[in-house]
């Protein structure tokens, strides 16, 4: 499906851990440059707004690019992003319709590693404004340290979700509980959170060795899929508390509580069958 890819302005607790039974950490590494935040949006005309003027606020410290990838909203999604917000460079991607989530993290991925220079970071977080954009910072910290990932939790001590519905937060738990003992990424915690970072070189090997293939699943388990494929380039991975601002969403939540708990278990039945093999480049 072909994008639309727009560049819009250019204005002026926790625990290290890797996907194997040793612990290590890399060589801290020069992060200094963008951090490249991509923000997969459908039907997100009054959250957008907010979470763009956060950003902008981030921006007066940190080096950002905003990448919003449209994903075939009906609403105007595309215009907000259009506008931007004042020192905050922003880019639109936009899907002619709706690809689902997977599909937008997959788009946001391939135009930022396009664009990355080699100290750059690669950010993922929610369009709904309910994750705090001020995380960036220690993020960045955490992949300067050392780390290839960097996930903002709700489990670890610090974090916090009780804003959101309790069928979301029931859902959640479990998710996290049923992955922490079925998958062998140890020591993460909050397997399905949405607002990560990457380090830019992790992402593009795995873009080289994955190809369109790296992210597959449509839905929110397209998070849990990415990261059992990160897996096998044997990651640092690390965890910063995350306080959810659910009470900061509009609009109605686009997780469909059958098809995703369906999703999940799919997933780790393909896992359990059919693990990716471990490769290096």
């Amino acid at each position: 499906m072909p994008l639309d890819k727009t560049v819009l302005s250019e204005p002026p607790g926790v625990t290290d851990t890797r996907a194997s039974a040793v612990p290590r950490a890399r060589r801290p590494s020069e992060t200094g440059g963008t951090a490249h935040v991509v923000l997969p949006a459908y039907n997100e005309e009054d959250s957008l707004p907010p979470l763009l003027l956060r950003l902008a606020e981030v921006a007066r410290v940190e080096k950002i690019t905003a990448w919003v990838v449209d994903d075939g909203s009906a609403d105007g999604t595309a215009r907000v992003a259009a506008a931007g917000a004042p020192g905050l460079d922003v880019r639109l991607i936009r899907h002619p319709v709706n690809l689902g989530l997977g599909q937008a993290v997959q788009s946001g991925l391939r135009a930022v590693l396009e664009a990355a220079a080699a100290d750059d970071i690669v950010v993922v977080m929610d369009a709904d404004d309910t994750h705090d954009p001020s995380l960036i910072t220690a993020l960045r910290a955490r992949i300067a340290a050392g780390a290839d990932v960097a996930i903002c939790s709700r489990f670890v001590d610090g974090g916090d979700d009780r804003t959101a519905p309790p069928v979301r937060r029931l859902l959640s738990r479990g998710a996290a509980l049923l992955f922490h003992r079925a998958l062998r990424v140890e020591g993460v915690r909050d397997f399905t959170s949405g607002f990560r970072a990457y380090r830019v070189s992790l992402l593009a090997r795995a873009s080289k060795h994955w190809g369109e293939r790296l992210i597959e699943e449509q839905g929110f388990a397209c998070m849990v899929e990415l990261l059992l494929k990160l897996r096998h380039c044997d990651p640092v991975i690390t965890e910063v508390p995350l306080l959810l601002r659910y009470d900061r969403k509009q609009g109605a939540s686009k997780l469909r509580l059958r098809r995703t708990i369906t999703q999940y278990v799919k997933l780790l039945v393909r896992d359990r069958l059919a693990p990716a093999p471990y490769w290096t480049l």
